[in-house]
């Protein structure tokens, strides 16, 4: 059931999709095309960037920004149109397009002291598998993280997954909403709940089993697989634990879900998301200004993740498809000090350039310990669902919805998700290390 769903979903997609890009064999010499996710204040951001190669190299370069990159470059590839460059969040698509010879190995075109300025982690992870360097990590989030609002949340910051529980409880007790929860996230709605998912697997199994299972070798039916399942159910499936219930978060943003909790006066207490979510928390509308970081929104470790354990963390990955001279140029710009700088000023979008951490880039103390346990954290593990091939990550999302709708069909899902790994050819797994194993 699940597999179909996915496979209807996915060629919507692609036909919504298909004739965007596939104009990259038209470019002149002159221009560099690149296929990335960022759309809307992303994308000014980006083209920041953007503008400061310009400046420095004199090559013209366009930019295409949709959500559904990995569908769009797919058609691309087909085709034999590919941009220079294409930006995707899964290493795994990245891995599979480095198995078929259409990436091309970056060894050549980094400077040793760009890649000297990446942590062992970091590097490991740009090889994707491999013996070269096959991507660059453009920007990056810091997932193993709970926002909250100062003033709703006067209790000690939980470390621990049963203070979280009792956190929440006492929350809904007082009346108060304590989760803010939106699925909603096209192509990929689903994607807040997988990191629920794999938060709670890494911090309550290890990254051992962590691994083995973002490596398609864990079975989804394995007791620790589904234990982390009814823990995020025993937080956000009773009453009045979610703003609106399970039928609201299928219906809401997660964009729009997190708003709430910087509204006045708060809609809900606490919100589960990546670092990225500090630009919409700050562009939410509300008396007296907008919110502000450390004042009006902060966050505490994902239990189990403060004081050097293990963090989950996401990327955004520039690979090179063309190899030319202006395709090189800007994938050394983007992986050095100069090209990293630029983006990070916004506030909201973070580096992992070491030498970038402690250059003032970031002026509060939120984006500080976010920026420093990004570049130097020492025990960091990739997204799992960017890791897994694409068809068991469409699959992971699509569970997740139909298990807030269908709670007591959490068997038969896991049991449908081991049938998607199971069809999975082995080649198409990425086995990288989380933390130190």
């Amino acid at each position: 059931m699940i597999k179909k769903i996915v496979a209807l979903a996915a060629a919507a997609v692609l036909v919504a999709q298909v004739g965007l890009s596939g104009c990259a064999g038209d470019a002149d010499q002159d221009t560099v095309t690149v296929l990335g996710p960022w759309t809307g204040s992303e994308e000014v951001a980006f083209e920041r960037v953007l503008d400061d190669f310009r400046a420095k190299t004199g090559y013209q370069v366009r930019y295409e920004g949709t959500r559904a990159q990995n569908q769009v470059l797919r058609s691309d590839v087909q085709q034999g149109v590919p941009p220079d460059i294409a930006v995707l969040s899964n290493p795994a698509e990245l891995a599979r397009y480095a198995r078929s010879g259409d990436l091309q190995p970056l060894d050549a075109v980094l400077r040793a002291e760009a890649a000297a300025a990446y942590s062992p982690q970091w590097l490991r992870l740009q090889r994707l598998g491999t013996d070269s360097v096959y991507a660059v990590a453009v920007k990056a989030d810091l997932k193993s993280i709970i926002w909250y609002d100062p003033k709703a949340l006067t209790r000690p910051e939980p470390t621990t997954w049963d203070e979280l529980v009792a956190t929440s409880r006492a929350l809904t007790s007082a009346g108060r909403t304590p989760w803010c929860l939106g699925m909603g996230a096209p192509p990929n709605s689903g994607f807040p709940g997988t990191d629920w998912i794999e938060d709670i697997l890494l911090h309550t199994a290890g990254p051992r089993a962590y691994r083995d299972w973002a490596a398609g070798e864990l079975a989804w039916t394995d007791p620790a697989v589904r234990a982390a399942w009814q823990r995020w159910g025993q937080l956000v499936l009773p009453p009045g634990a979610v703003r609106g219930g399970p039928t609201a978060a299928l219906l809401t943003t997660f964009g729009d879900a997190g708003k709430a909790m910087v509204t006045d006066p708060p809609g809900c207490a606490m919100d589960h998301l990546g670092s990225f979510a500090i630009g919409g928390y700050a562009d939410a509308q509300r008396p007296g200004g907008p919110p502000r970081p450390d004042r009006d929104f902060r966050f505490f470790p994902f239990p189990g993740a403060g004081d050097g354990g293990p963090s989950e963390v996401a990327a955004d990955l520039a690979g090179m498809f063309r190899d030319t001279p202006g395709a090189r140029a800007l994938m050394a710009h983007l992986a050095s000090e100069r090209g990293q700088r630029v983006w990070p000023s916004d506030g909201t979008t973070f580096s992992v350039h070491q030498r970038l951490v402690d250059q003032d880039l970031y002026r509060t103390d939120v984006g500080k310990r976010i920026a420093r346990t990004l570049a130097r954290g020492a025990e960091l593990c990739f997204d799992a669902s960017d890791l897994m091939p694409s068809a068991m990550s469409s699959a992971f999302y699509q569970a997740v919805l139909e298990y807030l709708a269908h709670p007591d069909r959490l068997d038969t899902l896991l049991a449908e998700l081991d049938r998607v790994r199971a069809g999975v050819d082995p080649r198409q797994w990425l086995d990288l290390p989380c933390g130190t194993t």
